[in-house]
């Protein structure tokens, strides 16, 4: 092994370890240095994973699949590298390597799950070839950054001509996802939801692919799930939803998730419908890969989010759910998992514009808010650095919102005469620190 892999990685956990000390993340900085000491740490890390290895993308859902991804395969007894946190750009990549070494620079793993940012993709492909890639949905996300969807689509292309044998584990209920993995050339196999599930959705969504992106013509939807999602076809072209490898059916939603999977029944007590497709995917990944899959069930029930993706606390009697909610498809869905809870409930919406949120807040009038009108929802406070834009919103809808800029404080006020049920949205650069405190509150108990 070169001296200087070993020197990367040695410096490389030692920052790790500084950041930690100093309540950061650190998994930025660990990658960049691994990087400048060794520009071939990743390519030669990842050609000793033993068997495959597997990257995540999509704008929803990216974290949610991997970590479950990961804790499947390593339910079946394998050892996996995850780049748990999200941290899904080059040096995130790098770091999950880096960190999951030994101290003599080696590295034990049968497979790997990486989530790649849409944008990274064509940074990390050159550095390894993934076997497999997870592509869950397509959505407009922070405009001033990626810009519209057509450029995300262009440089994922790109990307995939860099791995031309990579197989693609598409959702095939997204027309714009669905049209780039057969466009690609590369092999590919579908998961969805084959039939409807919900008798009417409200026609106010944004739908990114009401136009067939292979002949212009505006597409027709036999039903739709949410957003763009359902049986699309073109009644211009050949154009239409695919037949589904992995098919989710008989779907019941609500404080709990039953559906079956290709006549595996599959029940957890996850909220959100968008969770179907998270698990289907993960379901997909492993049968494609050949993978015997065992207690699947046990495993999505032991799974515990620990990034802001649904995360559980328990502070003062008060039960607090914490999510991510980054554009309007998303917030969309956060809010339907929100309604599915008919209890009475405080709502604590946290918005800022920093440069990985984007600084364009406009996609807030996206946003279906007036949902929010429900007599279940007995306050909402907005907070963060943009939390003006989202009073200004509410009021658009008539509805009244509490203005608390700082989120420890909003919180503390909930705790302290809320309705003992908080749900708690925040955006991208939010959402550590949110955690964070909400950790920190949970332990001030002990």
């Amino acid at each position: 092994m070169k001296i200087r892999r070993l020197f990367a990685i040695w410096a490389s956990k030692l920052t790790g370890f500084v950041c930690k000390l100093l309540g950061k993340q650190g998994l930025t900085w660990s990658g960049k240095i691994a990087l400048a000491i060794d520009p071939d740490i990743l390519t030669e890390m990842a050609a000793d994973v033993r068997e495959k290895i597997f990257v995540v993308c999509g704008t929803n859902g990216k974290t949610t699949i991997n970590n479950l991804l990961c804790s499947t395969l390593e339910g079946q007894g394998k050892k996996v590298i995850c780049n748990h946190s999200g941290s899904n750009m080059l040096n995130g990549a790098i770091a999950a390597f880096v960190l999951s070494a030994k101290w003599n620079g080696k590295i034990d793993a049968d497979y790997a799950c990486i989530e790649v940012d849409e944008a990274s993709t064509l940074r990390i492909f050159p550095h390894f070839k993934p076997d497999y890639m997870i592509l869950n949905n397509l959505f407009r996300d922070q405009l001033d950054r990626y810009g519209e969807i057509d450029i995300t689509m262009n440089l994922l292309k790109d990307a995939m001509r860099i791995a031309p044998e990579m197989t693609i584990i598409v959702n095939g209920d997204d027309a714009l996802s669905t049209y780039l993995a057969q466009e690609s050339g590369n092999p590919y196999v579908t998961y969805g939801i084959q039939e409807q599930v919900f008798e009417e959705q409200s026609i106010n969504e944004i739908k990114e692919g009401r136009f067939c992106k292979k002949c212009g013509a505006k597409l027709f939807y036999n039903f739709y799930h949410y957003s763009q999602l359902g049986d699309y076809h073109c009644p211009n072209c050949d154009f239409h939803r695919p037949e589904l490898n992995y098919n989710a059916s008989n779907v019941k939603t609500g404080k709990v998730l039953d559906f079956d999977a290709n006549g595996e029944h599959i029940h957890v007590n996850y909220r959100g419908f968008y969770n179907v497709y998270n698990i289907l995917a993960v379901y997909a990944a492993v049968k494609e890969a050949g993978i015997p899959l065992q207690n699947f069930n046990e495993i999505l029930g032991k799974y515990n989010p620990e990034n802001g993706r649904m995360e559980h606390f328990s502070i003062k009697g008060t039960e607090i759910i914490l999510n991510l909610a980054k554009n309007p498809a998303g917030f969309n869905q956060n809010i339907s998992a929100v309604m599915e809870d008919d209890s009475p409930k405080d709502l604590i919406i946290l918005i800022n514009d920093n440069d990985q949120d984007g600084i364009d807040v406009s996609w807030l009038w996206d946003v279906d808010f007036d949902r929010l009108g429900d007599p279940s929802i007995r306050s909402i406070t907005v907070s963060g650095i943009r939390c003006q834009d989202m009073r200004l919103r509410l009021k658009y809808v008539d509805i009244p919102s509490i203005l608390e800029p700082d989120i420890e404080t909003a919180v503390r006020k909930r705790i302290a005469d809320g309705t003992r049920n908080l749900y708690v949205l925040v955006n991208y650069t939010a959402l550590y620190s949110t955690h964070n405190i909400l950790k920190r509150m949970e332990g001030e108990q002990s």
